[in-house]
């Protein structure tokens, strides 16, 4: 039997990313093999001089584009900045002007559906492009030795674009909290004009509501859409604190999925001849290199609210799922509680990681109110904090929910049974009759209490622990039987809701 759990929520939200030296004239370019998919290393490397005597003139340096790329990303560097020497940086495609920065940037990146400010998105047609160099000022005796990296990316896969795109907001291991589902005017989501008119929201409203909730990450998931992504790739410079991954919620008649870190078009027509079941689609998005989740699983379907149920007409192998939104942005009726189908999954066998979301569609909401962006929060370990990293966290199951909202509330659970020891969402194996020691840390809960629950059943030989400080240790033993078996930790507060809903530790699993 699934218990159901009541969440501190309000009302569901769903109802209302990211050398040859070439002269001046005529360019030569040096290749720097790139084939590892997350290579450092430059696909060309253009160099060349501009002279005192080509001061107000524009210079092309030409370079191929090879068919298959998804995003050109160009790095420009020059020397006799301390004379006073300004180049301006542009890019032309086969066809038309890509890029004009003049000299305020030194990095670009034109993608399919995102682009550096100043630069157009859109497909990258193969063949002769060039580097737009403008000199503004250089003065009669100088010359400027300027080098400029074009590297190649051949996926919208975060983890494989260059490093200057994908470099951490910050290093080091730690909880990283976010908000893994909401929307903005490139769907569904809705703010008052200058007039008070719900209007389509700029994204602008949904980044600053994460900053100023404190958040770490969130996803920014609108349906279907990819549009958002120019936007985030504007907005993350600003925002250098909140990391930006790339996301969609990918919408269906039978379920939504959320479709995480790449950017990449996935084809949602569920039922189609290209798409004709939901197996299909989750493969093609694992080809494509996503993490995906079931969103709001328990929700209503039909007129009430379209499609947002998990109704696929047959059946569907979940080892194409890595997580599944336990929590969404809410509900206080224990039906719409994603929980349960969460359980359910892991009796069946699946390792499916629990995360939530607030599925906001309106930033405005107050930051104290549940259902505003960042309540619930996702909190993950991840060995820094980027998009690779935070995936790779979720995957790995070190994850738990703040069901409040909170900006520093924390449940880690470990496990021990002999010399053998597993984290939350690792494994650990074990022999009959051995003693388990159950470990669970907790921050910021003193006055909650610690509840420890196997296989959804809460044990009747581990009473409820007390929280009495800040930050506590709180321990138990559990006897293993040599079955498999997944074992969690809640905090509760005196009234019983539910407040941090941590991830397994998973026994005798393989």
């Amino acid at each position: 039997m699934v218990r159901l759990r009541t969440c501190w929520l309000a009302a569901p939200v769903f109802l209302l990313f990211f050398g040859l030296e070439l002269s001046a004239a005529a360019g030569r370019q040096a290749r720097s093999p790139s084939s590892a998919p997350h290579a450092s290393s430059p696909d060309l490397v253009l160099q060349g001089e501009v002279r005192g005597s080509q001061n107000h003139t524009y210079i092309e340096v030409p370079f191929h584009v090879p068919a298959g790329v998804r995003r050109v990303t160009l790095t420009f560097a020059y020397t006799g900045r301390d004379q006073h020497t300004a180049l301006d940086l542009g890019v032309l495609d086969p066809i038309e002007l890509r890029c004009w920065s003049g000299g305020n940037k030194s990095l670009l990146t034109i993608g399919i559906s995102d682009a550096t400010p100043s630069c157009l998105p859109g497909l990258i047609p193969s063949g002769e492009w060039k580097v737009l160099i403008g000199v503004p000022n250089i003065r009669p005796a100088v010359t400027s030795h300027y080098t400029a990296q074009v590297f190649f990316t051949r996926s919208g896969v975060v983890a494989d674009q260059p490093p200057g795109l994908r470099a951490p907001l910050r290093s080091g291991p730690g909880w990283y909290r976010g908000d893994l589902h909401m929307h903005t005017a490139n769907s569904d989501g809705q703010c008052p004009s200058q007039t008070g008119n719900l209007v389509p929201c700029p994204v602008f409203f949904t980044v600053d509501a994460a900053a100023r909730r404190g958040l770490d990450f969130i996803a920014i998931t609108d349906h279907n859409a990819t549009s958002q992504y120019d936007a985030i790739r504007e907005l993350q410079p600003y925002f250098d604190k909140v990391l930006l991954i790339p996301g969609r919620e990918i919408t269906t008649f039978h379920g939504h999925l959320n479709f995480l870190g790449t950017t990449d078009y996935l084809d949602f027509r569920l039922g189609s001849s290209a798409v004709p079941n939901m197996n299909v689609l989750l493969r093609n998005a694992q080809k494509l290199g996503a993490l995906v989740s079931i969103n709001h699983p328990a929700a209503p379907s039909g007129e009430i609210c379209m499609g947002c149920g998990w109704t696929p007409a047959h059946p569907v192998d979940m080892h194409l799922l890595t997580a599944v939104e336990a929590v969404n942005g809410g509900s206080q009726n224990p039906a719409f509680s994603g929980i349960p189908f969460w359980e359910h999954q892991l009796d069946l066998g699946y390792r499916l990681t629990a995360i939530g979301g607030s599925d906001n569609h309106r930033p405005m909401i107050p930051l104290d109110q549940p259902g505003s962006i960042g309540w619930p929060t996702t909190v993950v370990y991840a060995t820094e904090l980027s998009t690779p990293a935070i995936l790779d966290g979720i995957r790995s199951g070190r994850v738990f929910i703040d069901l409040t909202g909170s900006r520093d509330r924390l449940v880690n659970i470990d496990a021990q049974a002999g010399a053998a020891t597993a984290a939350m969402g690792g494994m650990l194996q074990t022999s009959r009759d051995e003693v388990v020691a159950i470990d669970v840390h907790t921050v910021e809960c003193q006055g909650d209490s610690v509840h420890f629950f196997a296989d959804g059943r809460e044990l009747p030989d581990a009473q409820p622990q007390a929280i009495t400080a800040a930050e506590q240790s709180l321990h138990f033993q559990w006897r293993a039987d040599g079955g498999r078996h997944w074992i969690l930790a809640e905090v509760r507060d005196s009234e019983g809701r539910l407040l941090l809903l941590s991830n397994p530790v998973y026994v005798n699993w393989k």
